[in-house]
């Protein structure tokens, strides 16, 4: 790359967006809409652009900013799936890097993190991998997103699409269309059924659930934005599964899926997923990313029974360089990180022997 950098805040909605989508590999998860609405859990948005010369934006990154104590100048940072860049440019990589780790100084941040869509399987991969080591970056113990993913190619045609999953899969398919599972568009309207069920699912499954206003906020302002998408699996106009999607540039997002014990056996999950996939390729996306997949591809990962579903869609296992954190504040790093989790560890320990005493 050459020329000077310069770097501005942004403060345009429109313009940010706009930006954003002529980058490599927009994300969602900096468009913003989503960097908006993290407001209501206590984070702050700033929004950088980098030019070169007059020219275009050549990157990106929605820093978001949570105070851990309202009177005192102490914060965490996280760059939601960014920077956006051309993470080929080692260059720009550097300029971008150094003033995010500005910037989180400039927030009294005690470590800023980013997890972006850098393949860890490729050269590039590694090369960034090594360039955040040399700059102080620690690989992350919290990954706030999942490490990995699984992608379907929404370039070929539904034949193809078909064509590429598990004949099991198809076979579910036609099985839920005969057995009169019927899916359909949900407006904000079936928001509270489609939270019932994802409550269900969360109980089941054990994940954490927020309350109702947190979900309905980011459902509502994307389905108005049109960037997102509700799909209903119903037996006799009853809604037994359900998903949520988001859409931004050319690809779309399977974040939340429901699901009750009804009807299972009907397999409502395989006619959805293959709506959610026929909507994507009609809405102009050229890939579906499936938001989850195992650390490692093996029958004892606690993902693997999802991965299995997921790949018999024909998704492809895609390994990302993960979450990584730059300490701006290295003391308080390592109380934050390491000597906090262990005294909160022993808490634990000492209050479970208690229990087991009787006392």
């Amino acid at each position: 790359m050459e020329g000077s950098l310069s770097v501005a805040v942004v403060t345009d909605s429109q313009v940010w967006d706009e930006l954003l989508l002529a980058l490599p590999q927009p994300h969602i998860l900096q468009s913003w809409a989503w960097t908006a609405l993290k407001a209501q859990t206590g984070w702050t948005a700033i929004r950088l652009a980098w030019r070169s010369a007059g020219d275009p934006a050549v990157a990106a990154a929605a820093i978001l900013t949570r105070r851990l104590a309202r009177r005192l100048p102490v914060a965490v940072a996280y760059v939601p799936k960014g920077p956006l860049l051309d993470w080929t440019d080692a260059r720009l990589v550097e300029d971008v890097l150094s003033q995010i780790e500005t910037e989180a100084r400039r927030q009294h941040a005690i470590f800023i993190k980013i997890d972006p869509d850098v393949r860890s399987d490729t050269e590039v991969g590694r090369e960034v991998s090594a360039m955040l080591r040399r700059r102080g970056w620690r690989p992350s113990a919290e990954q706030i997103q999942y490490r990995n993913t699984l992608i379907s190619d929404l370039t070929a045609d539904e034949d193809e699409l078909l064509a590429a999953m598990k004949p099991k899969w198809r076979y579910n398919i036609r099985l839920a269309e005969r057995k009169g599972v019927a899916v359909r568009p949900g407006t904000a309207a079936d928001l509270p059924a489609f939270y019932a069920m994802y409550t269900e699912t969360g109980g089941r499954d054990g994940f954490l659930v927020r309350p109702y206003a947190y979900y309905r906020a980011i459902w509502e302002r994307f389905l108005a934005d049109d960037l997102g998408h509700l799909l209903l699996a119903e037996v006799a106009d009853r809604p037994i599964a359900g998903v949520f999607l988001f859409r931004f540039g050319p690809t779309a997002w399977y974040f939340y899926g429901a699901s009750t014990d009804r009807n299972r056996e009907l397999m409502p999950n395989y006619a959805l997923q293959w709506a959610a996939l026929c909507w994507a390729k009609a809405a102009g996306c050229s890939r579906y990313d499936w938001w989850g997949a195992p650390d490692a591809l093996v029958e004892s990962d606690p993902m693997w029974g999802v991965y299995r579903f997921k790949q018999g869609f024909g998704g492809t296992f895609t390994p990302w360089i993960g979450a990584w954190d730059f300490p701006a504040r290295r003391a308080a790093y390592w109380a934050y990180s390491v000597a906090m989790p262990r005294v909160l560890a022993a808490m634990r320990r000492k209050q479970q022997a208690g229990q087991a005493d009787g006392s």
